[in-house]
């Protein structure tokens, strides 16, 4: 039997806060200094925006703005068989890596699937972090160590990072740590002290803008870093914000789970540049990799522009037809104020996926029709973000 009067569907439901999910050292600042949103990353609290994600966006790109990423979890990996047991992790050769640096790395599955795109910072020949996508790693790297026969410890370290992204981000980073830290080559990181603190300051970010992520290793100390950074910005208009979609769409920057996951490989998802087959090492997914290389993969992911009024972001993949037939999906979506159009990255057969081809979008507004664009969309040679 249905029912003849159901209650409207609430377009904005509430999500209640509780212990279960964990909220980071800045958690109080972010409430305090009027977040409006959240969402939950790795078990944890990530703010969604503030004012709003046009206004956020827009204090991003001209200005700076600090972001609580306290959400990308640290697996920290030590012990005298640590760098071997890194390596077995990701498709990425790291033999060149030395200590102060940083990788984009995958961490790939049996069949080459994409379990998590982290950051990876080494802090010595035998101590590694990797700063997390939205995957439990933790349980899965712990899980292999304890049959790997190698001599290597896992942990969750308390480490809670900031963002502190924005053409003026240099300035405020110069105000609360010096020239040194300022000054760092894109993917390099230094040691730090501030208020008798140990931290880490690294010139990276998700954000496709100049940046840079603070280390917190003190989670006493959340509230009153938070309030250093933003008095340091002051003279530079900073405000708070949170990961833009808007911006990282307009980079064709992945977002692990909604665009990339176990269903997908590397060379499908243009990032066979993170893939060395040639090593010596041995890395999970290694075998799976060279067979999907020789075959040669049947998908794309690239960018597509889509006609028409300015559109919400999507809530779930959307379908793509070619031809009047369904042939892949459109993983995320924005209205790109800067480029005046809506703009997503779609998954698509490699013979609808060269630019120029014409698909159709079935958006939650009915089908729109839209045009495949090579990523990304803007400033192709991150020239922003390494400054």
């Amino acid at each position: 039997m249905s029912l003849q009067n159901p209650t409207p569907a609430n377009p904005q439901p509430l999500t209640a806060f509780s212990p279960r999910i964990r909220k980071s050292p800045f958690f109080a600042a972010t409430r305090r200094h009027g977040c409006n949103a959240f969402t939950v990353y790795n078990h944890t609290y990530l703010p969604l925006y503030y004012a709003d994600p046009v206004t956020d966006y827009r204090r991003l790109v001209e200005h700076v703005s600090l972001w609580d990423v306290a959400c990308q979890r640290q697996v920290e990996i030590t012990g005298r068989d640590a760098a071997r047991f890194t390596q077995m992790l990701t498709p990425r050769n790291l033999s060149a890596v030395k200590a102060g640096q940083c990788r984009y790395v995958l961490i790939t599955d049996e069949n080459g699937g994409i379990i998590n795109d982290p950051v990876l910072l080494k802090l010595g020949a035998a101590h590694f972090w990797l700063s997390l996508a939205d995957s439990d790693v933790l349980l899965w790297a712990k899980g292999l160590a304890q049959n790997a026969g190698m001599e290597v410890n896992i942990t969750e370290p308390e480490v809670s990072p900031l963002q502190v992204q924005g053409p003026k981000s240099p300035q405020v980073i110069a105000a609360l740590f010096g020239g040194a830290a300022r000054d760092l080559k894109y993917f390099h990181f230094m040691e730090a002290e501030w208020n008798g603190a140990s931290l880490l300051v690294s010139r990276t970010g998700w954000s496709g803008e100049r940046g840079y992520e603070i280390y917190l290793r003190d989670a006493a100390l959340g509230d009153a870093l938070w309030e250093a950074v933003m008095e340091a910005g002051k003279p530079f208009s900073i405000g708070p914000g949170a990961p833009s979609h808007i911006r990282r769409i307009e980079g064709g920057m992945l977002s692990h789970g909604m665009d990339s996951g176990l269903d997908t490989n590397p060379f499908e998802m243009g990032l066979e540049r993170l893939v060395d087959l040639e090593q010596d090492a041995a890395f999970i997914g290694k075998e799976a990799l060279r067979r999907i290389r020789a075959e040669g993969v049947r998908r794309r992911f690239t960018g597509a522009t889509i006609d028409g009024a300015p559109l919400a972001a999507n809530e779930h993949h959307w379908p793509v037809h070619s031809n009047g037939l369904a042939v892949g999906k459109l993983t995320s979506m924005v209205h790109s104020p800067r480029l005046g159009r809506n703009i997503g990255l779609v998954l698509l057969p490699i013979g609808c996926a060269n630019p120029g081809s014409r698909v159709t979008v079935h958006t939650d507004d009915g089908p729109r029709d839209a045009t495949v664009t090579a990523l990304p969309f803007y400033d192709p040679e991150k020239k922003l973000a390494r400054g």
